[in-house]
């Protein structure tokens, strides 16, 4: 009999998705706009500009977003993918100005694609 996975904040993880996309014309304008929409889409949240996160289950589900977004990532510029244990993640400071803000927490549901 199978037993359960147990989901441990070090095998959840979390993965960022930081760019540099040119944005000189309107053509790589529209490219860098449709890849931002692109990683909306998949379920990331801006947490800057150019800098989107997402939480996961786990290595397999990262990786499937990770073929995911090579194909979408437009012909010039720079895109980096960052992984983070969900444990690493919580102890992330972020700030708003001076004022600290709470580090995001992993969903309530999880939802697996």
């Amino acid at each position: 009999m199978n037993q359960p996975t147990l989901l441990s904040g070090y095998r959840l993880m979390w993965m960022m998705v930081l760019f540099d996309l040119p944005v000189k014309t309107a053509d790589e304008r529209k490219k860098a706009t449709e890849f931002r929409q692109f990683l909306l889409d998949c379920g990331f949240e801006m947490a800057q500009l150019s800098v989107y996160v997402r939480f996961c289950s786990g290595k397999d589900q990262s990786d499937t977003f990770v073929k995911q977004i090579r194909p979408a990532i437009p012909v010039r510029g720079k895109v980096h993918i960052l992984f983070f244990t969900d444990k690493q993640y919580e102890m992330s400071l972020m700030f708003n100005g001076k004022k600290k803000k709470e580090s995001p927490k992993k969903p309530e549901q999880l939802v697996l694609l």
